[in-house]
């Protein structure tokens, strides 16, 4: 969260200046492009990814929030007289909480959804014989091929357990980020819709 704090505060004053440069239609359109790019770069982590993994998403995503936050805004309320802003901006920023309320469904649906079916996919890799599988979840592969074909006792299963839904809740998060990033792009479709200020008469 600090990576992205630091990346906002750089990317605030560029963002403005740019605003003013080249319209808050086109930076919009381009901060939804980067953020998505940065969304997408968080979708194939691995369980041992550490920090400097995670550190250039975020950095990315950083700098396309300020982009994604300050030309809608100017887009959504910059049209409006001064009587109605505040009636806007009430109703602008019930419809952004109410979006962020469906991602993070949308997000705990897909991580604890899926979670189970990558849980029982890897399994049924596993009880195959799958050698890829058992490097991917950690098991050591000749006490894994010794074991091949036969039944699995319990404390193995015990142990086996964590590590497996540890390489599943990756995979799901994985998937989260990736639809995030679908989302995100999808929304480049509005742009469409918007069109610039109109010029005041005369």
């Amino acid at each position: 969260m600090l990576v992205t704090g630091i990346a906002q505060l750089a990317a605030a004053p560029v963002a403005v200046f740019l605003e003013q440069k080249i319209g808050a239609r086109l930076l919009c359109g381009g901060g939804f492009v980067v953020f998505a790019i940065g969304l997408g770069m968080s979708g194939f982590q691995t369980e041992t990814t550490d920090f400097a993994g995670m550190v250039w998403p975020q950095a990315v995503r950083g700098v396309a929030m300020m982009f994604c936050l300050l030309p809608p805004t100017r887009l959504a309320l910059g049209h409006q007289p001064m009587a109605k802003v505040a009636e806007c901006s009430g109703l602008y920023n019930l419809t952004r909480n109410l979006g962020g309320a469906i991602g993070l469904a949308l997000v705990d649906t897909v991580i604890y959804g899926r979670s189970p079916i990558h849980v029982a996919a890897i399994a049924d890799r596993l009880r195959a014989g799958d050698v890829a599988m058992a490097k991917a979840v950690g098991i050591p592969v000749h006490l894994f091929l010794a074991q091949v074909g036969e039944p699995v006792d319990s404390d193995t299963e015990a142990m086996l357990r964590p590590m497996v839904e540890k390489l599943a809740l990756t995979w799901s998060i994985n998937e989260a980020w990736l639809m995030l990033a679908g989302i995100t792009a999808i929304a480049l479709l509005a742009m469409i819709w918007v069109r610039p200020k109109p010029s005041p008469p005369g």
